[in-house]
C-alpha cells in the first residue's frame, strides 16, 4: 500500500471568541465593586478614556456617538488644521487649568497643609481603627510584670492563637521555638489566660469555660466547675436530669449552674475578628408604581466614561508621514478602539441586567406582592427562554448582583430554587418550605420542641407534603439543632 500527500480545501463553520467578546463576558460576571475596579484600571492604562463630570454627562449617550469615535480617527486627514473644529466638535477639547494654584499647592516643597483658606477634614468621615486580638493582648503584656524573656514567650503564644482565641500550638512546641523550659511557658500561659477577654489562650472549650468560671468568682470545686470538668457531654445534650442524679443535687441547682455557663463565651477571640460587615450596594432597584413594578438599574458610583477629544485633536494635527507619526497614529487608533469596546460592553452589561431583572420580577410578582410564602420555583432555563439568551449568560448576570426591593435586598440568585410537590399537586419553592420550617420552630414550646415527624405533620396541614428526611436536611442547612438540643428547661 502506497502513501501520498494530498491537499484538500474544506469549508467549515467555527465559533471563535474575539477579544471584544471575551471582554464583554468578563464584565458581565463582575460584581459592582469589581466593575468599578476594572474601569479605574482601564482608565489608568488607556489615556484616551476619561471620566465626565455630572454636569457634562447627559446620561443618554447614543451608540452612534460611540461608534463614530473610531471612524473619525480613521478618516482624519493629516495637514488639515482648518478641519480641526469639525473633528473636535464644540471647543478645542482642552480644559482651563490654574497653574498658579497648582504651583502654590504642589510646588517643589510638596503639598502644603498650612493654607488658611483650606477646609479642615471632616472627622465624621474618618474610620476608627479597631484593635486586633494580637494588638490588644500585646498591649496588656506591656502593662504586665513579665520580663523581656517572658514577654518574648508571651508574644509567641499570642502569635499561635486562632481567630476564636484558642491556642493552636502545644506548650512543648513553644518551649522548643523559644529555647526555654516548659515550666516557663506554662507560667506565661497562665498569665495570658488572666488577660481580657476572659477565656483567651485556652487549649480547648473545657479550659476556656473553666477560665471564665474562675474569673467570674465561682468557687473551686463548685457545681459549675464540676459540670464543666466532668459532664460537658451531658451539658451539650441538655441532659440536666442525668447530671443532677449523678451529682445527687436538686435539679434546680443544676439549672442555675447551667444558666451561668450558658452566659459564657465559647469563642472569646471572635469579638476582635478582623472580618467586617460590608455594605451591599444594589445593582437594581425595584419600585412599585400602581400595580406594576419598575426596574431601575443603579448607575450611581460607576465612572461615566467618554473618549477624550484632546487626543482626536492630536491625531488630526499630525503633520508628516514619518515612522514616528505612523506609530503614534496606530497607538491612538488602538486605544480608541479599546475604549470604544469598553464603553459598549458596559452599556450592554447594564441592558442585560435590566432585561433579566425585569423577567425575574415578572415571574416572581407574587413574592413582591405577598411575601416569601408565595415564592415560585424558578430555574435559569425559564429566564433564559423569556429573554432569549443562553443559560450561561443568565448565570453570569445573577452571580454577585443584588436587587433592592420593598422587602429587603436580595441576591438575584435568591429568586432561583428547586421545587417540591405540594399536597394539592402544585409545586412549592424550596425556600418557601425552609421559611415555613423556620416559622414553626420559632413558635414552638422551648420546653417541648417539635420533632422532625411533628414538623412534617404541621407542614402537611399547611398543604406541604414532604418526607421527614427532607425536613432534617433543610433544618441542617439552616443550622437549626435537632429537638433534643433545642430543649430548654428554664
Amino acid at each position: 500500500m502506497a502513501f501520498e500527500l494530498k491537499q484538500n480545501l474544506k469549508l467549515s463553520q467555527q465559533l471563535i471568541m474575539t477579544p471584544q467578546l471575551q471582554q464583554a463576558i468578563k464584565l458581565l460576571q463582575l460584581s459592582r465593586l469589581e466593575l468599578v475596579e476594572t474601569i479605574n484600571q482601564e482608565m489608568e492604562e488607556n489615556p484616551l478614556l476619561e471620566e465626565a463630570s455630572a454636569e457634562e454627562w447627559n446620561g443618554e449617550e447614543s451608540s452612534a456617538e460611540v461608534d463614530g469615535e473610531l471612524s473619525l480617527l480613521e478618516n482624519a486627514e493629516v495637514k488639515q488644521p482648518e478641519k480641526m473644529e469639525e473633528l473636535t466638535g464644540e471647543g478645542d477639547g482642552r480644559e482651563e487649568f490654574d497653574w498658579n494654584n497648582y504651583l502654590e499647592d504642589y510646588g517643589p516643597m510638596g503639598v502644603t497643609y498650612g493654607r488658611r483658606d483650606a477646609e479642615a477634614p471632616v472627622w465624621d468621615n474618618v474610620i476608627a481603627e479597631n484593635p486586633s486580638l494580637s494588638n490588644h493582648l500585646m498591649w496588656q503584656i506591656k502593662l504586665s510584670s513579665l520580663n523581656d524573656e517572658e514577654s518574648r514567650v508571651g508574644a509567641q503564644i499570642i502569635g499561635n492563637l486562632d481567630q476564636n482565641g484558642y491556642l493552636c500550638a502545644t506548650v512543648e512546641e513553644i518551649a522548643s521555638l523559644e529555647n526555654v523550659s516548659v515550666q516557663m511557658v506554662e507560667f506565661v500561659l497562665k498569665k495570658i489566660q488572666e488577660f481580657d477577654p476572659p477565656g483567651i489562650a485556652a487549649r480547648d472549650l473545657q479550659e476556656c469555660l473553666l477560665i471564665q468560671a474562675r474569673i467570674a468568682g465561682v468557687g473551686k470545686n463548685s457545681i459549675v466547675e464540676v459540670i464543666i470538668k466532668n459532664y460537658i457531654k451531658d451539658l451539650e445534650l441538655k441532659n440536666y436530669a442525668n447530671i443532677a442524679r449523678k451529682l445527687k443535687v436538686p435539679l434546680r441547682e443544676v439549672e442555675e449552674a447551667v444558666l451561668l455557663i450558658s452566659n459564657m463565651d465559647p469563642k472569646p477571640g471572635s469579638a476582635y475578628s478582623e472580618e467586617r460587615a460590608q455594605a451591599i450596594i444594589p445593582d437594581v432597584y425595584v419600585v412599585k408604581t400602581g400595580d406594576e413594578y419598575k426596574i431601575i438599574v443603579n448607575d450611581d458610583g460607576l465612572p461615566r466614561l467618554r473618549i477624550s477629544n484632546f487626543y482626536r485633536e492630536i491625531m488630526a494635527g499630525v503633520g508628516s508621514q514619518g515612522p514616528e507619526q505612523e506609530n503614534g497614529k496606530k497607538y491612538i487608533r488602538d486605544k480608541v478602539q479599546a475604549a470604544t469596546w469598553l464603553i459598549k460592553s458596559i452599556q450592554q452589561r447594564q441592558k442585560t441586567i435590566y432585561k433579566i431583572s425585569e423577567s425575574i420580577v415578572k415571574y416572581q410578582k407574587d413574592f413582591f406582592d405577598k411575601g416569601i410564602n408565595h415564592l415560585k420555583p424558578l430555574v435559569l432555563r425559564d429566564i433564559a427562554t423569556d429573554v432569549e439568551m443562553h443559560e450561561s449568560t443568565v448565570s453570569r448576570v445573577v452571580n454577585n448582583k443584588y436587587m433592592h426591593t420593598a422587602r429587603g435586598i436580595f441576591e438575584l440568585k435568591y429568586f432561583f430554587g428547586s421545587s417540591l410537590q405540594g399536597a394539592s399537586g402544585e409545586t412549592v419553592a424550596s425556600k418557601s418550605v425552609k421559611e415555613a420550617i423556620k416559622k414553626i420552630i420559632s413558635q414552638e414550646n422551648h420546653k417541648k420542641p417539635h420533632s422532625d415527624c411533628e414538623i412534617v405533620e404541621l407542614l402537611k396541614a399547611n398543604g406541604i407534603d414532604i418526607a421527614r428526611r427532607t425536613v432534617a436536611k433543610y433544618r441542617e442547612i439552616m443550622g437549626i439543632l435537632p429537638s433534643s438540643k433545642r430543649k430548654k428547661y428554664f
